[in-house]
């Protein structure tokens, strides 16, 4: 299989953000864990609670109670009853405020739900929402049950935990969110078909190499009219906008959140010249790199 087919996993970055790998004290499956939130507070406890960091898997969380903030790619969510928060790996997060906030935080590896089903593709669409506000809809009352059967298989003496069930289960929940409305009117991604996923896979692998759509287009057999029509599709943007915006989005992580010079990042990210990195990051965001790491780095 090459970077071009559906389904492969980018690889973990090595860019100076604290990663945290899919490690549970005890691992009853592996590759799955299911937990109360307020028992990953207590986990974290011992270390600074509003850390920034990056997990090589996947969380869902449903909060049930209480209340809280939680940090995603520099957007603050607010989190109460009803907040369902999908974290996926790479993303940049952090428990701004854990507040009183519990309820069932899942954890999982993207090998672990069944590659025979839809769910994979979901496991593998790096750009997906990252909060719903659900509230006491009729989807939070499925999903709550769902997660439920998913505690009782869990939670079963552990030589007779079916990890097929829990395969099962799980790939039922993320079917299941995937019927949720796109969160804050934003675009569908599915409104892009086949090849708008295929592009985001490539997009993920590709990033810090090319920024060129023809790249994009000659690596997946399209042309770039046709990139464009799914990206616009998906997103309301032309392809050029959405791969400009992914290279944005990780410069203002590794601004805000690592001490890497300037000249660094923007080499990592594929500039050889500074001076084009700044001009670049400029034109996206509306302020110098160096103005937004000191106003970043200020906060934390």
């Amino acid at each position: 299989m090459n970077s071009a087919d559906l389904g492969e996993a980018a690889p973990p970055q090595d860019d100076g953000i604290p990663r945290l790998d899919f490690n549970p004290p005890e691992e009853r499956v592996p590759g799955f864990e299911i937990i109360d939130l307020s028992t990953l507070h207590e986990r974290r406890r011992h270390r600074r609670p509003d850390a920034v960091h990056r997990v090589d898997f996947h969380t869902l969380t449903l909060v049930t109670e209480g209340s809280g903030e939680h940090a995603v790619d520099f957007v603050t969510y607010p989190c109460g009853p009803g907040t369902l928060l999908w974290i996926r790996p790479g993303q940049v997060q952090s428990f701004v405020r854990t507040g009183t906030a519990n309820g069932t935080h899942l954890l999982f590896t993207p090998a672990f739900p069944p590659h025979s089903s839809s769910a994979d593709r979901l496991v593998n669409e790096w750009y997906g929402p990252a909060c719903w506000q659900l509230g006491a809809s009729g989807d939070y009352a499925v999903l709550s049950t769902l997660l439920a059967q998913l505690r009782a298989e869990y939670g079963r003496p552990e030589q007779t935990v079916s990890a097929e069930i829990l395969q099962l289960l799980l790939a039922t929940v993320l079917l299941q969110l995937d019927r949720l409305p796109h969160p804050h009117g934003g675009g569908d991604p599915h409104a892009g078909g086949e090849v708008y996923t295929r592009f985001r896979t490539e997009l993920e692998l590709s990033y810090a190499t090319t920024r060129r759509a023809a790249d994009y287009a000659q690596r997946l057999g399209y042309t770039v009219k046709t990139l464009t029509r799914a990206c616009t599709a998906a997103t309301g943007q032309p392809v050029k906008h959405v791969i400009d915006n992914r290279v944005a989005l990780e410069a203002q992580r590794l601004l805000a959140h690592t001490d890497e010079p300037v000249a660094t990042i923007a080499r990592r990210l594929g500039f050889p010249e500074p001076t084009n990195f700044g001009k670049f990051f400029t034109r996206h965001t509306g302020v110098t790199p160096g103005a937004f790491r000191l106003a970043h780095q200020g906060q934390q």
